[in-house]
């Protein structure tokens, strides 16, 4: 089991197909929090993301571009990392399902359910999505379409494939799940996967005929089969840590908390979680299911055509100011709906108006006033007050921030009501403002989390002994500054 002082968090690993949208922007800027949230309390980290590179999605795009599935993925992989740089993220770990070490693990995890006798072969049949790469029964469809892609024609697929024994696992889940009642969170997606679990499971197809779809990891010991793309893409999280040759890595950061949209329930909490038992492994610390972000109703996807573009919103508002609406306007476990306009006005209201002015104030004050403060960081008290105060423990994004900004708003009346501009005593000033610079150093360690560049210009601002005014943190937004 993992070391109490590492921690290992994983996003779900989208499909290199197309651009980024802002859905999995806000996936990425949520774990991103609870990533630098651990590191603030002293653990060592692996922030694990990527891309995924097989199935027939891909297959069937890159062979119209005229393109191998790899060199097809090539430029929207790059795409991927680069939200890096454009959102402030901090992962570890990017890996691309095509990479050859993942390969060799795939196959090494596959033999390990193939000596399970979990493994076995059969002639079907079946309804499958494309754009899910997940077959369909009838009780999911909706006029016979998948309700997550309703504007691609279901495939029918008759071939003879490996099947992976999930039916075997119904029983060993829900023992899991039992004993473990935070697994799944929130409460009601963990009551949705007891329910599917229990009401029986269907043993899937995890090949497909090579001849038909060449882009897989090649099944071991069958040069005629390749591996079903859920199969593959699941075993990431481990071979991202050197699994299976690194054996010490992988005990020490592994079991991981996984974050993913709603339409990956099945796969992360159920599918995944049975293929580790058929292993002998070690099952997921915790998985979080983000609600979807929408456009007026409508889910915001690829398939749809719907799409907001992550880098032209970080570039028009800044990077800080997407994360600090991403993390404030949405629910983090219920669906909502993407707004500029709101951006525009949290950015004028609390960023601006609120944390912008409030340093403005106070270090215009200070310099103007000759003040030395010599403040010294106190991260410890900052993040156990953090803890105590705010819902951050519990992915509660938006309470946590809140907390902060109610902390600004005091900040701001307090300087509003002591008007320290009105005393002529330089030491009733600094009575004054000593005590607020302290409690915005205290808010900048909260902040760094969240605005991890704003953070660490205030950071860096009032920890220095002469406090001086600096370049304004967000100008007001007066002219319309509209992208989407």
């Amino acid at each position: 089991m993992s070391d109490k002082n590492k921690f290992y968090i994983t996003t779900t690993l989208p499909y290199t197909n197309s651009d980024p949208h802002i859905g999995f922007a806000a996936e990425m800027i949520k774990a991103d929090v609870i990533a630098r949230w651990q590191r603030l309390q002293g653990r060592e980290v692996i922030f694990n993301t990527g891309t995924d590179e097989h199935g027939l999605k891909i297959f069937q795009q890159a062979e119209t571009a005229g393109l191998s599935p790899r060199a097809y993925c090539d430029p929207y992989a790059a795409r991927f990392a680069s939200l890096k740089e454009a959102l402030n993220l901090s992962f570890t770990n990017f890996i691309r399902t095509s990479d050859a070490h993942h390969e060799q693990a795939a196959q090494a995890f596959w033999r390990l359910c193939e000596a399970k006798g979990d493994i076995y072969k059969k002639v079907y049949s079946v309804k499958y999505c494309v754009g899910c790469e997940l077959e369909k029964t009838d009780s999911e469809l909706v006029e016979g379409r998948c309700p997550w892609h309703a504007n691609r024609e279901l495939e029918i697929i008759e071939e003879e494939n490996y099947f992976f024994r999930f039916s075997k696992y119904q029983t060993e889940l829900l023992s899991f799940y039992e004993s473990h009642p935070d697994f799944v969170i929130p409460t009601h997606r963990f009551t949705e996967i007891k329910n599917f679990v229990g009401s029986g499971l269907q043993d899937f197809s995890i090949s497909r005929l090579k001849a038909k779809m060449p882009n897989g990891v090649p099944v071991p010991g069958d040069d005629e089969q390749v591996m079903y793309v859920w199969f593959d893409a699941l075993v990431n999280y481990i071979s991202t840590l050197g699994w299976p040759e690194d054996e010490l890595n992988f005990q020490a950061f592994w079991p991981a908390v996984q974050v993913c949209g709603k339409d990956n329930l099945r796969q992360q909490t159920a599918m995944w979680q049975a293929m580790l038992l058929s292993a002998g492994l070690p099952l997921s610390k915790q998985v979080l299911i983000f609600g979807f972000l929408t456009a007026d109703g409508q889910k915001i996807s690829k398939s749809l055509g719907n799409s907001v573009d992550p880098f032209l919103f970080a570039k028009n508002y800044g990077a800080e100011a997407l994360r600090y609406y991403l993390l404030t306007e949405i629910p983090p476990f219920e669906d909502s709906d993407f707004s500029e306009e709101r951006l525009r006005q949290k950015y004028n209201a609390d960023l601006a108006n609120g944390l912008g002015n409030l340093v403005a104030r106070v270090s215009t004050l200070l310099e103007k006033n000759l003040i030395v403060t010599n403040l010294k960081i106190d991260t410890e008290s900052a993040i156990q007050r953090l803890h105590l105060e705010s819902g951050l423990a519990n992915y509660q994004f938006n309470r946590a921030l809140q907390f902060i900004w109610q902390e600004i708003a005091a900040c701001n009346e307090d300087l509003t009501i002591k008007a320290p501009w009105k005393l002529s005593d330089q030491a009733e000033i600094a009575a004054v403002l000593k005590p607020l610079a302290k409690r915005i150093l205290s808010i900048a360690v909260m902040l760094q989390p969240f605005l991890p560049l704003t953070a660490e210009q205030i950071i860096k601002q009032f920890s220095s002994s002469q406090i001086l005014k600096g370049e304004s943190l967000f100008p007001r937004l007066d002219v319309p500054n509209k992208v989407a």
